[in-house]
């Protein structure tokens, strides 16, 4: 019922959330020496999630490790701006997706109401 009512939304929301977990690991080991930046491909999660996958799997399929533009010389591929620029990305597009859902919520709890 979850994904008639709240559509891609939900699933959105989800894979966002565990984004930000990613991204959240890496701006915390951005001084670990040999620690590989990853981050999620949003959209090929989403179609993956779309077609039939749980939102585990197709997270886990999606995952990508960065590409440092200045390889630092202990191997870590941090870069700390990409990595707060990306996450500050990822938390708007959290936001307005809950706050989509959040809309949609009162709707259907005003019309369980009668309102």
């Amino acid at each position: 019922m979850s994904e008639g009512l709240f559509g891609i939304h939900g699933a959105a929301l989800e894979l966002r959330s565990q984004r930000m977990a990613m991204l959240t690991a890496n701006i915390a080991n951005a001084a670990t020496p040999g620690y590989k930046a990853r981050d999620i491909d949003f959209d090929a999660a989403l179609r993956a999630r779309m077609t039939g996958s749980d939102a585990g799997s197709a997270a886990d399929g999606a995952v990508r490790y960065r590409v440092p533009v200045m390889p630092s010389l202990d191997g870590n591929t941090v870069e700390l701006a990409n990595e707060q620029m990306a996450f500050a990305e990822n938390a708007v597009a959290y936001t307005a997706t809950l706050s989509f859902l959040q809309g949609r919520v009162e709707t259907v709890t005003r019309a369980i109401r009668g309102e």
